[in-house]
């Protein structure tokens, strides 16, 4: 563990008085322990309070002209650069209500007039230690909190290149889809955003969602692995046994997941929405999708985000079976899905925000694919 980051004979003390001659006794008291600083009204005890360096314990009268200690105090609890500096009362007033004014007020200690030597130095060394401990253990927080952001952060970045490992993995199999998992990704994520304050979507599309959508969106064809080789490759149309077979990728892929979910030790939110995509992104809203035939609502929000970026991005990439299509070839049949293949409302939004999509179809084109 590292040292207290402050010793008590080390620190620095600011005396407030309008008296000199009080701030020479109470100067002469602390010299030879601390390092001491004086200030003779509020306003010059604000100042120096708020300068470098700044005082660990200031000792403060209560009785000034132009700005009283309690007003200094204020003052001193408004400010965030002096609002931690621990302050004694020193004062001539002993009635129980001005003591409970000023603890009130967040004075940590009320020394009364006539100064004792012996009672004032013992309570500055008592605040200081206090002061010591509570700097150490907020140092400690410090160090602990960023210890803990920098493992988290070390932590999502193996998860997340190794959620696009697996994916990746799958995309071998199939290798005329480039940088379909990064384009896919962004049209999520871009769709999402476009529509996290419609009122049919807004409670689900948190900003949370969102980048959970992000993160799960590679994974959406994870069940292509299971698929042979002779119909996952073949150039050609499918034959009606072999389409079968290939719809049979997102069962595949949902179920993978949910095993991986039970082999968790604990729920990881991200594998939930992952297994819906995986799942359901072949649906279609009007019923005419597989696996489950779903309709309309009953489609998992995430699945028909994918749906419509998959499509999307089907439509516009170079297959062995067909030529890539333009952006605007792409956009007009997408619209003409609306209410179809795709819910209405996100086809909407991928309209009114279609040079978003083409933009990211540019910048992680298949030509860029290292």
């Amino acid at each position: 563990m590292a040292d207290f980051p402050l010793t008590v004979d080390s620190a620095t003390i600011l005396v407030v008085d309008d008296s000199t001659e009080n701030l020479d006794v109470l100067g002469e008291l602390l010299l030879p322990a601390y390092r001491v600083r004086a200030a003779n009204s509020g306003r010059r005890a604000l100042r120096i309070a708020a300068s470098d360096p700044k005082p660990d314990l200031i000792l403060l009268d209560v009785v000034m002209p132009e700005m009283d200690g309690y007003t200094v105090l204020a003052r001193l609890r408004q400010d965030p650069r002096t609002r931690d500096i621990p302050v004694i009362f020193v004062t001539a007033m002993d009635a129980t209500e001005d003591e409970e004014r000023g603890l009130d007020l967040g004075a940590v200690d009320y020394i009364t007039k006539p100064l004792r030597p012996s009672i004032v130095l013992a309570r500055v060394h008592a605040q200081l230690e206090l002061k010591r401990a509570r700097d150490w253990l907020r140092n400690q927080n410090v160090f602990l909190e960023a210890e803990v952001a920098r493992r988290m952060a070390e932590n999502q970045l193996i998860q997340d290149i190794s959620i696009h490992a697996l994916a990746r993995l799958a995309e071998t199999r199939d290798a005329e889809t480039g940088n379909h998992l990064r384009r896919t990704r962004e049209y999520m994520r871009t769709l999402a955003l476009k529509l996290r304050n419609h009122p049919r979507f807004a409670s689900f599309l948190t900003d949370r969602n969102v980048q959970l959508l992000a993160k799960s969106a590679p994974l959406h064809d994870i069940g292509k692995v299971g698929i042979p080789d002779h119909i996952l490759l073949k150039p050609g149309r499918l034959s009606p046994e072999e389409w079968e077979i290939m719809k049979t990728h997102t069962r595949l892929g949902s179920e993978a997941i949910e095993q991986a979910e039970r082999d968790a030790e604990r729920p990881v939110e991200f594998l939930t929405l992952a297994k819906e995509i995986a799942c359901y992104h072949h649906e279609r809203w009007n019923g005419g999708g597989y696996p489950e035939g779903l309709v309309g609502d009953a489609i998992p929000i995430s699945a028909r985000l994918m749906a419509l970026a998959d499509v999307f991005d089907a439509l516009i990439s170079r297959r062995a079976y067909k030529p890539p299509m333009s952006h605007g070839q792409a956009r007009d049949i997408i619209a003409a899905e609306r209410g179809r293949h795709f819910d209405p409302d996100m086809v909407d939004a991928f309209l009114a925000h279609f040079d978003e999509f083409r933009a990211i179809a540019e910048r992680y084109g298949d030509h860029d694919e290292a």
